[in-house]
């Protein structure tokens, strides 16, 4: 096999996988509707990029892999299946592309991305050249994707469309299970036994790490109690193999001491660890990630030095510009608890600072079925804009987030139409030290720059008149 193509290419799990395996020197095709960012990157990588889909595409492949957002009735997908060129999904591949490799894999509703991010960035920084996938970019390690020459594969194991049930990792991690993704999961109960799945894809001598503050992990081992014999748990309560303890902030991040609680219950500090992202769910992260290296038998002081310069994935509390006193933060949360985790961290980090919350909600599914909990976890911001609707892989219905300001105080909150008027808004009502936060998984980084673009002629402006 020689010649893959991917249709919807631009995608964060397909262009991680194109990614690998041009650098394994695969011939790598593929198209999507429009031009993102990834679909520029794989395209400087040296994949044949199309944009738009027609039949013509896939000339020359040996095998097709769509993206799960991507119809039955696509015309690459149909003229791969009349040419008899095999047409599969991701979770299909995964077993192939980790082949001979020591997998590592992060799954859960939230904290997934930065917690691959983590682990991957210490292996790195061990000299370790690790392969990796991470469902967001970063920088540190120079994009989303890795085929490293090292023995470990780590992996952010998605769930939609039970991506995850094709890996069989040696170690895995399950930050935490909260419903989500109601368009592919419609019930609680659905997603859970998803989950259920995933834990028996870890191969026999494999270990699990739990995160135990999670209420969904505890219900997990509660109904699957037989799951204790290989799992090890971490967390900040009790009763857990790898604690945070003493968790304090210094100068706006977390520093606390992990705590391994061996099988004969003795108590051993394995260091101190000084992060450099904000926030108590990064706590968490960071245990786990730990939890990892230390069960692989690994340098603890190698990796608590590699953590202590972890700066983050993109997208995830990303401060991409601080102008005319105001700083700009970038964050993909698309779920209440996300949201509510991140503007917590954000008055951590910045206390006494006035948070603005510019919310772009994601998926009319997603937005109706979640509705309460959005309103409580924006409420915990200082000011919130509201954007239109990212439908996604969605049809609009006619629905609009116009309705989620009546939910607010009078002045507090505000609809924004257009990233034009969400902009002009803003520049009229920012004071210095304030802190935006533009929550997104669709297109409102573009409001970022937009914004950021619009202070610096601000404070142009203001210089020019006083001089």
């Amino acid at each position: 096999m020689k010649h893959i193509h991917f249709i919807g290419i631009g995608g964060a799990g397909l262009s991680a996988i194109a990614l690998i395996l041009l650098e394994q020197g695969f011939t790598v095709s593929g198209s999507d509707r429009e031009r993102t960012a990834l679909f520029e990157t794989i395209t400087a990588a040296g994949a044949q990029t199309f944009l738009g889909h027609v039949p013509q595409h896939i000339e020359g492949a040996d095998l097709v892999i769509r993206s799960s957002a991507i119809p039955d009735d696509n015309p690459e997908v149909v003229a791969a299946q009349a040419g008899g060129i095999p047409v599969i999904k991701r979770q299909a591949f995964l077993g192939e592309l980790t082949a001979g490799k020591h997998t590592l894999a992060v799954a859960g509703t939230h904290g997934k991305t930065t917690t691959t991010a983590m682990l991957a960035w210490i292996l790195y920084q061990m000299e370790l050249d690790p392969s990796y996938i991470s469902g967001g970019i970063v920088s540190q390690l120079g994009g989303n994707a890795h085929a490293g020459t090292g023995s470990y594969f780590v992996i952010e194991a998605d769930e939609y469309d039970h991506m995850f049930l094709g890996l069989a990792p040696k170690m895995a991690i399950i930050t935490n299970i909260e419903h989500e993704h109601a368009d592919f999961f419609p019930t609680a109960a659905e997603y859970h036994e998803a989950f259920k799945a995933f834990t028996r894809c870890i191969q026999p001598d494999g270990k699990l790490l739990l995160c135990l503050d999670d209420p969904g992990i505890r219900s997990l081992l509660s109904e699957l109690p037989s799951l204790r014999e290989k799992s090890l748990t971490y967390g900040t309560g009790a009763n857990v193999q790898y604690s945070a303890e003493e968790i304090t902030t210094v100068e706006g991040y977390p520093q606390f001491e992990l705590i391994f609680h061996n099988p004969i219950r003795k108590k051993v500090n394995l260091g101190t660890i000084n992060l450099h992202v904000p926030g108590h769910h990064n706590v968490l992260n960071a245990t786990g990630a730990l939890a990892v290296v230390h069960q692989l038998g690994l340098s603890l002081d190698a990796a608590r030095q590699a953590i202590q310069a972890f700066t983050g994935a993109d997208r995830r509390f990303e401060v991409v510009g601080q102008v005319d006193g105001v700083t700009i933060i970038n964050d993909y949360g698309h779920h209440p608890s996300e949201i509510a985790a991140t503007l917590e961290a954000a008055h951590s980090r910045y206390p006494e600072h006035r948070v603005w919350a510019v919310w772009q909600p994601h998926t009319f599914s997603r937005t109706q079925a979640l509705a309460d909990r959005f309103i409580d976890a924006l409420a915990l911001a200082d000011k919130v804009m509201i954007l239109k609707i990212f439908a996604a892989r969605e049809v609009d219905p006619g629905q609009s987030a116009e309705q989620f300001v009546q939910a607010f105080p009078v002045k507090k909150a505000v609809y924004a139409s257009t990233f034009d008027f969400a902009a002009e808004s803003l520049i009229k009502n920012l004071l210095p030290g304030d802190v935006v936060i533009v929550f997104s998984a669709g297109d409102a980084i573009k409001l970022s720059q937009m914004l950021l673009q619009r202070l610096q002629r601000r404070e142009t402006d203001r210089q020019e008149v006083n001089p």
